[in-house]
C-alpha cells in the first residue's frame, strides 16, 4: 500500500510539473497551420500561409476564371500584396460553358527560378475544373524584405503546373481534341 501511495504522489507531481510548464509556455510548442475555404454560388475563397508569419486570401470568380490573392500589410488596416491569374485561360476552359471549379490551398517549398529575387510562397493554390478534368497549381512570387519594409507587392501569380486528374468525358488523350498531360494511373 505504501508503494501505491508513493506512486500516486510521484505521478501527481510529474503531471503537475508538466501542466505548469504547458500553462507557463515553457513546454515544446508545435505550431498549428490552418487553412479555410468557402464558396457561394459563383465565388470561392481560401486562405494559405505565404511564409511563416503571413497568409494570403485567395478569391476565385467562377464566372470569369479570375483568381486573385491579397495579403495584409504589417500596419493595421493596410493591404500590401496583390496577385492575380486567370484560371480559365491557363486551363483552356471556355467561361461560356458553365465551368465548375474547386479550390484548395496546400504547402510546397519550391526553389527560386532563374536567379529571381522573389521566393515562391509556401502556399500553393490548387484550382480544379471538373468538366475538363484539369487542375492547376499556383504560387505567389514573394519578397519577405518588401513585406518587412511595408512596400506594395503586385505581381501575376506563377503557374507552377497543369495536369489532368481524370480524362475528359468522351475524349481520350490520343483522340482528337484530347490535350494536356496524360494521367499515369
Amino acid at each position: 500500500m505504501k508503494n501505491w501511495k508513493a506512486f500516486c504522489w510521484s505521478a501527481l507531481i510529474v503531471f503537475g510539473l508538466m501542466g505548469g510548464l504547458i500553462v507557463g509556455g515553457l513546454w515544446f510548442q508545435t505550431p498549428l497551420h490552418a487553412t479555410a475555404t468557402d464558396r457561394i454560388d459563383t465565388y470561392g475563397m481560401a486562405t494559405g500561409a505565404i511564409d511563416s508569419d503571413v497568409e494570403a486570401v485567395y478569391f476565385l470568380d467562377f464566372l470569369t476564371g479570375d483568381l486573385r490573392a491579397v495579403t495584409l500589410g504589417k500596419q493595421p488596416g493596410t493591404w500590401t500584396g496583390f496577385f492575380n491569374a486567370n484560371v480559365a485561360a491557363d486551363l483552356g476552359v471556355d467561361p461560356q460553358k458553365n465551368p465548375k471549379y474547386l479550390m484548395v490551398t496546400g504547402f510546397a517549398y519550391l526553389r527560386r527560378a532563374g536567379g529571381s529575387r522573389l521566393q515562391p510562397s509556401n502556399a500553393m493554390c490548387y484550382v480544379a475544373e471538373v468538366t475538363s478534368g484539369k487542375v492547376a497549381a499556383y504560387s505567389i512570387p514573394w519578397s519577405k524584405s518588401m513585406y518587412a519594409a511595408g512596400q506594395m507587392q503586385q505581381q501575376p501569380m506563377v503557374l507552377v503546373g497543369v495536369t489532368r486528374f481524370r480524362p475528359t468525358l468522351g475524349v481520350g488523350p490520343g483522340a482528337p481534341g484530347g490535350e494536356g498531360q496524360d494521367v499515369p494511373w
